[in-house]
């Protein structure tokens, strides 16, 4: 008799500890509006943000809308969203990302030679200088002025950032 009492017993409490998880589950549900939430692939993130670069803010979110991208759809360098995944409403991190994991290392492929009869002529070249080119879509395409020559200008159509360690602050703000 002892045996099917403590078999008995056993399934109680089996079943019992499945009803109190059952229970407690929706809760859960709850929880993502407790910030429990996590980043994950498909979740609409807001983050507050402040990206520096040797040394020197060069873009934040302070002042402004956070910034809103659905995790996992590559809208963010992928060292970013790597960085963010796994993290909770109101929780904050600071990370460093590498060229390879944010704008890719300087390519020597994208300086060019560029007559200077082709620049604007209301602008007198000089090295460090930034303009902007017209991209196939029309969006603007800020590139720089390596080299001034004689006849030509080098400029450099590397992304501003590409080559540069990037350090972000970031806070989780909203998760959908």
């Amino acid at each position: 008799m002892r045996r099917v009492n403590m078999a008995y017993l056993l399934l109680v409490l089996f079943f019992g500890s499945l009803a109190v998880v059952t229970v407690t589950d929706p809760a859960g549900a709850a929880a993502a509006k407790n910030g429990t939430a996590v980043v994950a692939n498909g979740k609409s993130v807001k983050v507050d943000y402040t990206l520096t670069v040797d040394g020197k803010v060069v873009d934040s979110s302070k002042g402004r809308q956070p910034l809103e991208f659905k995790a996992g759809s590559h809208q963010m360098i992928p060292g970013f969203e790597k960085a963010v995944m796994g993290m909770k409403v109101g929780e904050k991190k600071s990370f460093k990302v590498k060229p390879e994991d944010g704008y890719g290392p300087v390519n020597p492929k994208a300086f060019r030679d560029v007559p200077k009869a082709q620049l604007p002529k209301d602008i007198t070249p000089k090295a460090g200088m930034t303009l902007f080119a017209q991209g196939k879509d029309g969006q603007k395409i800020p590139v720089k002025i390596k080299e001034v020559k004689k006849d030509v200008v080098v400029m450099d159509f590397n992304h501003p950032l590409a080559g540069k360690t990037l350090n972000f602050d970031v806070q989780v703000m909203e998760i959908k």
